[in-house]
Parts: structure tokens; sequence; C-alpha cells
């Protein structure tokens, strides 16, 4: 869509070699430059990178929407270009549908009950990081499945299957579109995804469990029971989220922990600064770096015209960044507070499943550096992912330490 030149026309592309090279670099350029601009990266869209710009779109839904629509092709609403994956619920749904399905996610995601699924993070995790104890090096690549295997055994999916989910879902944001690892997980992983789902929820309407997806199964939507399409929905984004999200973040913070063992040593000292330190990890390697919207009518922003049906990114992890809002945005200030940050978005699609992320990362962190406490990360082996547009972080981290004892059975 031609744009009139009256805002700032920039050249950026968030899936680029070149902001894949430094994201948080590319992303400071943008906000000094124009922190609301056009690009005509991907049939054009607009980018919003600073922290007032991102917080008034991302609770201006009713400018700003989430749904699922044509404009700008086919695919998941909330990425740019749109990803080939069926729709999310409820992530792609605006207001009213959007609270008459987080309304089912909110108690199974609370605080209460986020406590309840405690003990399988605790059991996973001491699962994994015993995997590789013994043997003094590893590539936390694999130690950090812990969130994909968690998201898989609430569900009640098999969790022997976790990297395969983990390579579907993450290689149709992370991978060039029509490179092998790409194709085959459009053409071989995703099908082979939806055929476990599908045979799933079948088995679960016959016979209910106790596992997450027979408690979607049995909620009513406005008065109707739920169907099996929209039960779907929400199990492919709640594993969507389980194997990128956190494991981003865990991953950014032990290549970064190694780098500073001074923090790395504070942390082990005094556990209790933990729950504040994950804010601040949250902020600093914002896990989802940006989400799109889409315009619903013609209106200005900020100074500029925007037309409906333009495409714009809104940029979590610029905003996080923002000097305009945080003291020294650039450091990592463990005792950080208050903090403010937009890692798990704004508004009402902001993430359901946070309070989720939050405990296995405070437990996988935790424990790595307890039982791990003299890791070193071998820089110069990292492989980060292809494309940092939408998920930050490293396919390989292969790191060193002291060998240790397992803690549970074989």
């Amino acid at each position: 869509m031609s744009q009139p030149r009256t805002c700032p026309v920039v050249a950026f592309d968030h899936n680029s070699p070149e902001h894949s090279a430094d994201p948080v670099a590319s992303y400071a350029r943008l906000r000094a430059e124009a922190p609301v601009a056009w690009t005509d990266a991907h049939g054009g869209f607009w980018v919003l990178s600073d922290y007032d710009a991102v917080f008034e779109a991302a609770r201006d839904d009713a400018t700003f929407s989430s749904g699922r629509s044509s404009y700008g092709g086919e695919g998941l609403a909330n990425t740019i270009p749109k990803a080939p994956v069926r729709l999310h619920i409820p992530v792609e749904l605006d207001l009213p549908e959007h609270r008459s399905y987080r309304k089912i996610l909110n108690p199974v995601t609370s605080p209460a009950a986020v406590a309840e699924l405690q003990p399988m993070i605790e059991r996973w995790t001491t699962w994994f990081i015993d995997q590789v104890i013994e043997a003094g090096s590893c590539d936390f690549a694999s130690v950090i499945g812990v969130p994909a295997v968690v998201t898989l055994d609430w569900l009640g999916l098999d969790v022997d299957d976790w990297r395969r989910y983990s390579r579907a879902l993450h290689s149709v944001l992370a991978d060039s579109p029509g490179s092998p690892a790409h194709t085959h997980a459009v053409e071989v992983d995703i099908p082979w995804m939806e055929e476990q789902i599908t045979a799933a929820i079948t088995a679960r309407r016959a016979r209910p469990s106790d596992d997450l997806i027979s408690y979607l199964l049995a909620q009513d939507v406005d008065g109707a029971p739920i169907t099996d399409d929209a039960a779907y929905s929400m199990v492919e984004l709640l594993i969507s989220g389980g194997v990128g999200t956190t494991a981003s973040l865990v991953s950014q913070t032990l290549v970064h922990l190694s780098r500073h063992p001074g923090q790395r040593r504070q942390l082990v000292e005094e556990p209790e600064l933990l729950t504040r330190a994950v804010e601040e990890f949250l902020r600093v390697f914002s896990p989802t770096q940006a989400l799109a919207r889409t315009v619903t009518r013609d209106t200005e922003f900020r100074g500029c015209p925007m037309k409906k049906g333009d495409r714009a990114l809104l940029a979590w992890s610029s905003a996080n960044r923002d000097p305009a809002q945080f003291e020294d945005p650039d450091d990592v200030v463990l005792t950080r507070w208050p903090n403010r940050h937009t890692a798990f978005g704004m508004g009402i699609h902001r993430c359901a499943g946070a309070h989720v992320g939050r405990a296995i990362a405070r437990q996988l962190i935790g424990e790595i550096i307890r039982r791990m406490p003299d890791y070193v990360v071998d820089l110069d082996g990292l492989q980060t992912y292809a494309h940092q547009g939408v998920n930050a972080g490293f396919q390989r981290i292969p790191a060193t330490f002291t060998p240790g004892p397992r803690l549970g059975p074989p």
C-alpha cells in the first residue's frame, strides 16, 4: 500500500540478517531516527519503536486490531510476514470474542494454578539437568527444553515429542522462507503436529483425563460447548508459547550470566533476588521481540497518516530499552524496580501464560546456576536464530562446568 511521504520512511526489516546480527543496535537507531516510521519491507508496514508509541497502540484495540484478516496476506495476524499456521485463540481475536476465550484460560494460568504446576516444573528441571550434570559439558539449547516438556505434560501430549513440536513452531518463525528447515516445517512438521493435537482432542472427547486439553473441552463459550477447532487453536497457542518465549528468555539469560559471572555469583549467594532479576531479564532480553497489529480505520497516529488495512509492528524489545522510560536501559540491573516492561505485551492481549513463563524461568535459571555455578559458555560456538524478528535467542549454546551429581532417579 503506497504511503504519503509525510512521515519518515526507513530501511528496516526485522527479519533481515543485518537486524538479526544486532537487534539492540538496530532498534536503537530506529528509536533515534523515527519512533514511528514506515518501511517498504514485506509489502510495507509501520514500525513503532519507542515506549510511548508501543504503549498507546497496544491499548487501542479499536484502532490496532489483533484479529486475523486478509490484509498483509494470509496466516498468523501478529507476525510480519504472516506465518502459515492455524488461527491462534485468543490472541487473534478482538473484543468481545477475546474476552469469552480469555476467561477460560485465566483460571488455569493464575498464580494459584501455577503454584500447583510447580512440582511438575521442578521435576522436569531436575530431569533435564540430570541428563548432563555428570558430563561436565552440554549444549544449553537442549537443557532449556524444560518449558516445552512442561507445556506438553500439562496439556497431556507425548513429552517425548518435545523436540519436534519445538522445531515445527520455531522454524516457521525463525528460519528463512524457502530454506530446507522452513520448508520441512511447513510441509512435514506442522501437518504432523496438527494430527497429534487433533487426535488428542478426539481421544479426550471420548475419555476425559486430568490434563489441560480435557479441561478446555469441558468449557463453554458464551453458553455453547467449545468447538474442536477452538480447542485446537488454544492448544497450539499454548504450545507455541511454551516452546518459544520462555526458552528464548532463559537462553539469553544464561549467556549473559556467563559473560557477567559477578551477577551470577550474586544470584547464587542471594537467591531471593531471582524473582526481581527475572523481571529485568524479561525487559532486557524480551523473548518476543515484536508483534503485529492491523489498522482498522484511516487515522493519524503521532502525526503519521495510517490507512485502514495498514500493518503495524509493535516492537516490545525496543520499548523495553527506551531511555525515556528506563534509566540506563542497556544495563542489566538485577534489583531494578519498578520495572514496567512490555515483555508480555500490554492491554487485553497481555500474555495469558506470563505467570507460567516466570515460574519456569525462575526454576530453570535458579537450578542451573545452583548446580553448575562455574559454567562457562563457549562464546565462539554460539549460534543465534537465523531470524530474530519474533523470538531472539540461540540455537546452540555450548558450555562446560564442573561435573556434579544427579538428584533424580535414572
